[in-house]
């Protein structure tokens, strides 16, 4: 299991060991969320409440992770999420959508937030990834942990440092449980982004 000794908390939570996955309690309207439809003519606060467990990572990295949302709730997830600021960040999620499916998402937000589903999922459980090449970033996902398909290829300007981690959410609902298991962080360049290989 992945050593957390040094991780750090964004809106901290409750993080515990139940039968070898990490389970983070996602409380009751939580999300990371930036509106990009405004409403009477502006733009709402970012929503920034979701806990967040992190840790600090310089360069081009592989970060990866099974996920079980245990979803009950409109837009409960589990996510990977890189993030620099409230304004610049991205998460993969695993997400109950508001079509009443589970899909595969990604979300960008450079100021607002560009919001993607994926691809529709029929199992309860995701493996997710994250790979960065510079300021060029692609999130895959996996039904099995061997083969990871992408999502999304997309540029983020950040800086060289960023937090990378783990994120529970329940925008729309009551919270519960997010678990998360066979977490890795590889500080490594990849030679092809769209692969992530």
């Amino acid at each position: 299991m992945m050593d957390f000794i040094n991780w750090k908390w964004l809106n901290e939570s409750q993080v515990m060991e139940v039968n070898g996955e990490i389970a983070i309690a996602a409380p009751a309207k939580t999300d990371w969320f930036n509106n990009p439809i405004p409403e009477n003519g502006a733009y709402s606060a970012p929503v920034a409440n979701a806990p967040f467990y992190y840790t600090e990572v310089e360069g081009d990295f592989v970060f990866k992770a099974k996920v079980r949302p245990n979803h009950k709730y409109v837009y409960d997830a589990c996510a990977l999420m890189v993030i620099q600021d409230e304004y610049t960040w991205a998460k993969a999620a695993f997400e109950a959508s508001d079509f009443g499916t589970k899909a595969a998402v990604c979300v960008v937000t450079n100021q607002i937030s560009d919001d993607a589903n994926g691809c529709n999922i029929a199992q309860d459980e995701l493996w997710l990834q994250i790979v960065r090449v510079g300021d060029v970033f692609c999130v895959h996902y996996s039904l099995d942990g061997e083969r990871f398909d992408m999502v999304r290829l997309f540029h983020l300007p950040v800086g060289c440092s960023v937090k990378v981690g783990l994120e529970a959410q329940s925008p729309s609902g009551e919270g519960g449980l997010r678990f998360f298991s066979d977490v890795t962080l590889e500080h490594r360049t990849v030679e092809n982004l769209r692969k992530g290989c």
